[in-house]
């Protein structure tokens, strides 16, 4: 069953800005909270996690009913990917070095960014690529 396109935007909204306050703060929780929300994304679909549930129960019913629909597997590779380059981030801030985990933060927000303000999802493209190839070797 595809899903609102309208959704993971919204979630890579909240994520980058998670994430930019976790980077400019050097908070180690915020970035465990944000490593929880892509594992629940990761294992649930994006309509489970934290921001999508959110996005169901208090932003889709302020809106018209949705135009562009998607399927869910590639935001679901999506925060999985998320989930690595949090993980990396978690390790780099608590065992370090202390640059890894800020670049790894901030790679994560970088592609929350482009999802969020252009609709551009990095980790949905790794997840097309990823289908091709191995479509392609079968």
């Amino acid at each position: 069953m595809d899903i609102d396109a309208r959704g993971p935007r919204f979630g890579a909204a909240v994520t980058a800005v998670v994430l930019a306050v976790a980077l400019i703060t050097g908070s180690v929780w915020l970035l465990a909270w944000q490593t929880l929300a892509f594992a629940l994304g990761a294992a649930g679909g994006v309509a489970r996690s934290p921001y999508g549930l959110a996005f169901g129960k208090v932003v889709r019913p302020r809106l018209g009913p949705p135009t562009e629909f998607e399927s869910p597997e590639p935001p679901r590779f999506a925060q999985t990917v998320g989930l690595g380059f949090a993980v990396v981030g978690l390790i780099g801030w608590t065992a370090g070095p202390a640059w890894l985990g800020s670049a790894a933060t901030a790679c994560a927000l970088a592609a929350a960014f482009l999802n969020a303000a252009f609709g551009y999802c990095l980790g949905c493209e790794m997840y097309l690529v990823v289908r091709r190839v191995t479509v392609r070797a079968k």
